[in-house]
């Protein structure tokens, strides 16, 4: 996990499989204010219907997930804390 300034984390979590990317994605929201976006880096194809769940359940709000070939970028918005 990095900070890349005012408010923004990037999760680094190439090469981890489930549940890695969400767990790690979970620590950054934990750190995390209101405001503040997260970007997710995974390469595991399950993680894009975690993050539906994940957004769901926390009432958080996905700005973006694109599949770059390489590694899948997810943006969170956090809204909700």
């Amino acid at each position: 996990m990095q900070q890349t300034g005012s408010g923004r984390t990037l999760v680094d979590s190439r090469g981890s499989s489930c549940p890695g990317p969400i767990t790690d994605l979970a620590l950054a929201y934990r750190r995390s204010k209101r405001g503040d976006v997260i970007e997710l880096w995974a390469t595991d194809p399950g993680v894009k219907p975690d993050l539906q769940a994940w957004a769901s359940k926390t009432r958080n709000e996905i700005v973006s997930i694109d599949d770059q070939g390489d590694k899948i970028v997810a943006v969170l918005k956090i809204v909700n804390r």
